[in-house]
């Protein structure tokens, strides 16, 4: 992925180095290299041999390298996280569950939208050097303020007239800046247009609605929640062996699709990443619909019957409590790996920050039984000297 021409790159275990203390530590770009100049064991763990008193990139490359090497780059490093755990990432059952990655938007109204239409267009025409009839500024601001506590009984009409006005202004807009533009500058644009059209025209029993303009495959999920009953994201899908629970998947998916339907793509990834296929799945209700894919079985809970054999509905129960499992998992990749507000671009950057996100819960797992493992061995060593120490034949005193 690097050219041999031009300007050296940086080493690139620096950079994944980079990337991967940015999920483990919580930490944005600016304040990971920043502390990779304060921290030597950063700078151990980036493969520097003496103490560095300077930056080592500028925190824009890391944008660069996550575009350069792409989602399947990305990729590579988790499927390293699961090689290091060894057997233990090797389990004939796993676990699997979908959990919503919200996106770095405020949450979506009609008059955020139409406020942000107009912008743009203003910005368009000053670009360009047209001169409209109306900018509509002093208007703006005063419906702008009338939007303002719009859910208060005695505020409602007003809002919704503030609302219904702010469309206006951003259809007359859109319209007059595409009859004075050129039409070369029209068709750089016309992505642009395009979604300034689908906001103003959608109404709200649509499907597939515009929430946000710099981030259009955005779409509203509900989960269900009593404190957040939409969320606005995309749908991960996360995959943990049964017993270990180490992370051996992580996908997200473009639209909102029905859990059901995500387990081939998801068993796909598994298969592709850890070379090896499961003969079970533990799901949770949401993935009513097929039985078995290939040759792994969907095992969901079932209401017990007084037909059924007693044994069996044992063994289903303590496979389900250990299916419970997950939730704790991704409860931690949301607080302390950066999965529950997504700052990468696009869909692309949803792909990349739960792959680095899994990927680091997985050194994070991986450290924590490295350095367990060496406490028990050097607590054996101080035990077995020690018990030298007690058995040594001592010498008799003479009198």
């Amino acid at each position: 992925m690097y050219a041999h021409t031009g300007r050296p790159a940086k080493p690139i275990r620096l950079m994944v180095g980079l990337c991967n203390l940015k999920h483990m530590e919580n930490l944005s770009d600016d304040r990971v290299v920043q502390l990779w100049v304060q921290n030597p064991y950063y700078q151990a763990f980036c493969g520097e041999v003496e103490f560095q008193w300077t930056f080592p990139c500028d925190p824009s490359d890391l944008i660069y390298f996550r575009q350069r090497v792409g989602t399947a780059g990305i990729e590579k490093i988790f499927a390293a996280s699961i090689v290091i755990h060894g057997d233990k990432a090797k389990e004939d059952e796993v676990c699997i569950d979908t959990t919503v990655q919200e996106k770095a938007i405020t949450f979506p109204t009609d008059a955020k939208l139409y406020r942000k239409i107009i912008v743009h267009c203003l910005k368009i025409a000053k670009a360009n050097g047209i001169q409209l009839r109306r900018t509509y500024a002093k208007e703006i601001k005063q419906r702008k303020l009338e939007c303002r506590f719009s859910g208060h009984p005695k505020n409602r009409a007003k809002a919704r007239k503030a609302i219904k006005r702010l469309k206006t202004i951003a259809g007359r807009l859109v319209r007059e800046i595409e009859r004075k533009l050129p039409a070369n500058v029209v068709e750089l644009l016309r992505e642009r247009f395009i979604q300034f059209h689908r906001a103003l025209q959608q109404k709200r029993g649509d499907k597939q609605k515009l929430y946000s303009l710099h981030e259009p495959h955005v779409y509203c999920m509900s989960k269900g929640k009593d404190h957040k009953k939409y969320e606005f994201g995309t749908k991960v899908s996360i995959t943990v062996t049964r017993d270990s629970k180490i992370i051996v998947g992580a996908l997200a998916f473009e639209s909102n699709e029905y859990d059901g339907h995500t387990l081939p793509a998801v068993l796909a990834q598994l298969k592709r990443l850890s070379a090896c296929e499961p003969t079970a799945a533990l799901c949770d209700r949401g993935y009513k619909g097929k039985n078995k894919i290939n040759n792994t079985r969907i095992l969901r809970p079932q209401s017990k019957t007084s037909e059924a054999d007693k044994e069996i509905q044992e063994l289903m129960r303590k496979r389900f409590r250990k299916r419970a499992g997950i939730e704790p998992v991704i409860g931690h990749l949301k607080s302390d790996h950066r999965l529950n507000r997504n700052y990468l671009k696009g869909f692309a950057g949803d792909q990349m920050n739960v792959l680095l996100a899994a990927a680091a819960f997985n050194f994070k797992k991986w450290m924590r039984l490295f350095l367990y493992a060496r406490y028990l061995w050097r607590l054996k060593c101080v035990f077995d000297d020690l018990m030298a120490a007690l058995v040594r034949p001592v010498p008799l005193l003479s009198v």
